[in-house]
């Protein structure tokens, strides 16, 4: 067959094919460095609407969507298993999601076929909807199965980033994450769409910057906008036409910068991700603050000071610069916390300090400077002199201001 794209967006880094996915697979070959898929988890009953305690309530997704017998599932999932194994680089993962309905099939078919699976994260969502019978629990958690190719695969595994993501202790299986919110629904909506940041938790805990990964089951490319948000290049494959047009438009929304910074600010937040304070000091000081270990700033909100806002309670790190340069990072000697001086307190350690009798002061360990990985860009033409809260992967991970180029807008 011959692979044509589906209504070619232009974009050299988001390739859309509409129609079957083990077809469309074929013409592809260890070319992935990460597959994601959200494969039918054989819910809908066909009916459009089941009877729970006596009320009818639409359950109908489609005909992709319906009920199957446990062969058919087998059946069904060891096709489009082998055809992404056949797709999969040989140092790639793969992760798929499901329920119960599927997913003890889906390894299954991982293990006759060879795969190696490295985990089940379970992906528990904090605000799950109530169960449509008083006989059950409420559902409030699905499960992701992450495999490499077979068992003497060298895949690649981010695991510092994910411990930084995780208050500096090794990343767990249990993911609590909550499902896609309103902000992710602008374009339109897909009855199964997936959260950002949960497909951003797994594009950087699997793959490095340039990487390229396929999602068989694109629906609305919630994988897509993840990957392009995060410089990687995507390819997806959908049976329907409208759920791919979808996808365009959320890719064609991503093209205005501003939406595509607020869109990864958003997808990156992580509750547990340690904090990072970046304050500018003029060049004396910023030397006599690194020879004393004491980072000071006024509090309150004016030029050179900082409100204490969201984050200030994971603040673990204090970055210095000069007017944007000059990057240093230190760890704080006590996380999440700050003393309040006079500056006759900060006129001891050799300070003139003459805008305020009061301030705030973050003590830091300045014998063990920590390396950045990532050199930020911190001028903000007249933002660059205020302190502010940022997340420590934007210097020890991924950095959207510093990585603009690999967004191919």
């Amino acid at each position: 067959m011959i692979l044509t794209e589906y209504n070619t967006t232009s974009f050299s880094d988001f390739s859309l094919y509409c129609g079957d996915s083990i077809n469309i697979m074929s013409q592809f070959d260890n070319q992935f460095d990460m597959i994601f898929a959200d494969p039918p988890y054989f819910l809908s009953t066909g009916n459009g609407k089941v009877n729970i305690n006596g009320k009818y309530i639409k359950f109908d997704k489609g005909e992709w969507d319906k009920v199957r017998s446990s062969d058919e599932k087998d059946k069904f999932n060891l096709s489009w298993l082998m055809a992404c194994k056949r797709c999969l680089k040989d140092d790639g993962t793969i992760w798929v999601s499901g329920t119960y309905h599927n997913i003890f099939s889906v390894a299954n078919c991982m293990d006759l076929l060879g795969y190696h699976i490295l985990n089940l994260i379970v992906w528990h969502k904090p605000d799950p909807p109530h169960s449509l019978t008083d006989k059950r629990f409420d559902f409030s958690a699905e499960y992701i199965i992450w495999a490499s190719k077979n068992k003497t695969a060298n895949h690649y595994f981010n695991k510092e980033l994910m411990a930084l993501m995780n208050d500096g202790k090794p990343m767990q299986d249990v993911w609590t994450i909550s499902a896609a919110g309103q902000w992710e629904k602008m374009c339109g909506k897909h009855p199964t769409q997936k959260p950002l940041q949960l497909l951003y938790r797994i594009i950087m805990a699997s793959t490095l910057p340039g990487g390229t990964i396929l999602d068989p089951f694109a629906g609305s490319c919630t994988t897509g906008i993840a990957a392009n948000l995060t410089g990687r290049t995507f390819v997806g494959i959908d049976q329907s036409s409208d759920f791919l047009n979808l996808g365009i438009r959320r890719r064609q929304a991503i093209a205005d910068t501003n939406i595509a910074t607020d869109l990864f600010a958003k997808m990156a937040v992580n509750p547990n991700e340690p904090t990072v304070l970046v304050n500018h000091a003029r060049l004396d000081l910023y030397n006599k603050m690194i020879e004393t270990g004491i980072c000071y700033l006024r509090a309150g909100d004016s030029k050179g000071s900082l409100l204490v806002m969201p984050g200030f309670e994971r603040i673990q790190y204090v970055l210095l610069h000069n007017g944007g340069v000059n990057c240093k990072l230190f760890k704080l000697k006590s996380k999440g916390s700050f003393q309040i001086w006079t500056k006759e307190a900060l006129a001891k350690y050799g300070f003139k300090p003459t805008h305020a009798p009061y301030y705030v002061v973050l003590q830091f360990d300045n014998q063990n400077q920590i390396e950045i990985k990532r050199t930020p860009n911190l001028y903000e033409n007249k933002y660059t002199y205020i302190a502010k809260i940022k997340s420590i992967s934007e210097f020890l991970g991924y950095n959207i201001h510093e990585e603009n180029k690999n967004i191919r807008l």
